[in-house]
């Protein structure tokens, strides 16, 4: 009687995720902004990520159907060389890191995640990619913290490194009231070689 049910749809993405010693870097660069900025929902810092593509809610048993021409297109791929830099906000609320590096291979790599998904026919809205990590969202009504913290953070530069595995990621969003969590459904290497600026 006490077995899970599973949901029926999944909230799901595809994306790339900075390595620990990245996100520690920019962390402790955004130490003072969590003090002084306490009401901005922060995300976890083990969920920051760079979204290739969106996907939505997807009935669950379509999310299989993704797992072969992913785990190709990755194998297909060299590792990607970027890095943590400077700082905006989307619509004075959301505020973001930027990415630097092989940005041309990254956009490559975006188009070619987002037609195998069209290929599997999945339909979503394909949204020009914008590479960025999502740092926090500002509530209601607040109009100026994302920007303020923003400005702090414009010079920030972080270390290069490497971009080795691609990650179809699963969410709770819209399921309960507290902090959205992402887990990883699969993630595979991408083919061989060395990000050029490591």
């Amino acid at each position: 009687m006490n077995e899970q049910t599973q949901p029926a749809t999944v909230r799901v993405f595809i994306a790339l995720a900075p390595p620990d010693h990245a996100k520690e870097e920019l962390a402790r660069e955004l130490r003072p902004a969590y003090d002084t900025h306490p009401h901005m929902r922060w995300n976890r810092i083990e969920d920051w990520h760079i979204t290739l593509a969106f996907l939505g809610e997807l009935p669950a048993e379509t999310v299989p159907l993704l797992r072969p021409p992913l785990a190709n297109l990755a194998a297909d791929h060299q590792p990607l060389c970027l890095a943590l830099r400077g700082s905006g906000t989307f619509d004075d609320r959301v505020l973001w890191s930027g990415i630097d590096g092989d940005l041309d291979e990254l956009h490559m790599l975006a188009a070619d995640v987002r037609t195998a998904v069209q290929n599997c026919g999945v339909a979503f809205e394909g949204r020009s990619l914008r590479p960025h990590l999502t740092l926090a969202r500002a509530r209601r009504g607040d109009r100026s913290s994302a920007g303020e913290i923003a400005e702090g953070l414009a010079g920030f530069t972080g270390r290069r490194w490497p971009a080795e595995r691609l990650h179809l990621v699963g969410s709770n969003i819209g399921r309960s009231r507290g902090p959205i969590h992402y887990r990883d459904i699969e993630a595979w290497a991408l083919g061989k070689g060395n990000c050029t600026g490591s």
